[in-house]
């Protein structure tokens, strides 16, 4: 099957490497040189574990292309994937220029049957918008052209993104048109094959059914995080009442982990711009306005820490920090907790040495030429001379640290540890005071 993939972030590249895998030919359209020229080069813009791998295999087989020819990825596919970003607005919304602009180009030079696939995650009746800009294209050329607009969103988790494509849980496919539904079905039968994972259903169901699964994905997290605060509060350990709460079948284990606050290209921005629909078709969503709240103010929690412990004023004093990126696996740092982190110990003095496995270069792009930030090529090198050690991101090198090496390397002896990594009583018995989040006395 001919398919065409708008957009090489970690969405669009990934479908279109992941589909190439199966057999499709896949054209990815970027606007971007710089990107499609890395891609050509044999590189990978982003950073996503066995990706790199599964393009140039691909690629080599002749199966996945690259391109920034508009007319050229119109014409080549039946399936025309967009999958271009969609920032926040001012207001919290989500902005639709980029889809909606993808989805002109495409009336404007299509001459055949296309089926136009969202596969951004945008708002409910961003379907009807595609629709109509198709449309009111063709409609400006004489053109009768057939067309239809599917919803397919994307459940792919940053750092796992390979893997969850192609063994997806489930395939939501949001179409009224009956030819559209046969081809989506055709294009996802190989991911498909031990028992049917595609739920089709209409297109605004399936707009609200991405924004929904993430909202409550935060809205766990952030619920975790205001216990791991009472806990605090009265001497509970959280992570025995995650395990405790975690054994009930019909909570889980999933997504109960308390910490310093979830971030990314996902959950911020999607809870924003739900809360920001919900308010433009007069409906208030309460507990999605505690769960936002309870996040923005989740990331303040190491800092509030090293304040107790140290003061407000934090001139002179510098502190190694370990992760940058929002989470493990991944360089992106949108919406990360350790900007917010960074920010407030700049802000009262502080100076910082930071390590991350992957996303110095984006925090160098990020904080450009801050001079209370130094960067460290290992762990250990960010401890040396460090007034105290704050762990943002669980990178797994972290988990089994030389902790008398941590002791030693300090000048005082407290660990901030904002992804509760290590059981308390290990860490205390080497003479450091650990700071977690939620674990009773140790917190």
């Amino acid at each position: 099957m001919k398919v065409s993939v708008i957009g090489t972030g970690y969405v669009g590249l990934v479908t279109g490497a992941c589909l190439a895998e199966m057999g499709n030919d896949v054209l990815c359209l970027d606007v971007d040189p710089n990107k499609i020229r890395i891609l050509e080069e044999g590189g990978i813009p982003i950073h996503e574990p066995g990706l790199d791998a599964v393009v140039a295999r691909n690629v080599k087989a002749g199966r996945l292309a690259f391109t920034t020819d508009i007319a050229r990825s119109v014409a080549h596919g039946t399936l025309q994937f967009i999958a271009v970003g969609t920032p926040p607005d001012e207001d919290g919304s989500a902005d639709l220029q980029y889809v909606l602009a993808a989805a002109r180009n495409i009336g404007r030079l299509m001459s055949d049957y296309k089926v136009v696939v969202d596969k951004s995650t945008v708002p409910v009746g961003t379907a009807d918008k595609v629709r109509a800009a198709i449309a009111d294209e063709l409609a400006q050329r004489g053109s009768d052209a057939r067309f239809a607009v599917v919803s397919n969103p994307e459940f792919l988790k940053e750092g796992a993104a390979v893997d969850d494509f192609m063994r997806p849980d489930r395939i939501i496919v949001g179409a009224e048109d009956e030819q559209a539904i046969l081809l989506m079905r055709a294009l996802y039968a190989p991911f498909n094959r031990n028992h049917d994972k595609v739920h089709v259903m209409d297109v605004r169901s399936a707009e609200l059914t991405k924004y929904a699964a993430n909202a409550m994905l935060a809205t766990r997290i952030s619920f975790m995080n205001e216990l791991a605060l009472l806990a605090e509060k009265m001497g509970a350990d959280i992570e025995q009442v995650r395990q405790g709460i975690g054994s009930d079948p019909r909570i889980g284990y999933h997504f109960l982990y308390a910490g310093c606050g979830y971030g990314g290209s996902c959950f911020p921005k999607d809870v924003k711009a739900l809360i920001q629909t919900a308010a433009q078709n007069g409906q208030q969503l309460k507990v999605l306005q505690a769960v936002e709240d309870a996040n923005d103010a989740q990331k303040l929690v190491l800092v509030d820490k090293i304040v107790r412990r140290f003061g407000e004023d934090l001139s002179g004093k510098r502190f190694a920090v370990w992760g940058l990126a929002f989470k493990p696996n991944t360089d992106d740092m949108r919406e990360a907790t350790s900007r917010v982190v960074l920010a407030e110990l700049f802000k009262r003095g502080a100076s910082v040495t930071a390590y991350d496995p992957v996303a110095m270069d984006e925090a160098r792009r990020i904080f450009g030429d801050e001079p209370r930030l130094t960067y460290a090529d290992s762990p250990s090198g960010a401890l040396d001379g460090a007034d105290a050690l704050v762990i943002v991101t669980e990178w797994k090198e972290f988990r089994s640290p030389d902790f008398e090496r941590i002791k030693a390397s300090l000048k005082t002896p407290v660990v901030f540890d904002g992804r509760n990594l290590y059981e308390p009583s290990l860490v205390q018995s080497f003479g450091l005071d650990y700071q977690a989040i939620g674990r009773g006395a140790a917190a």
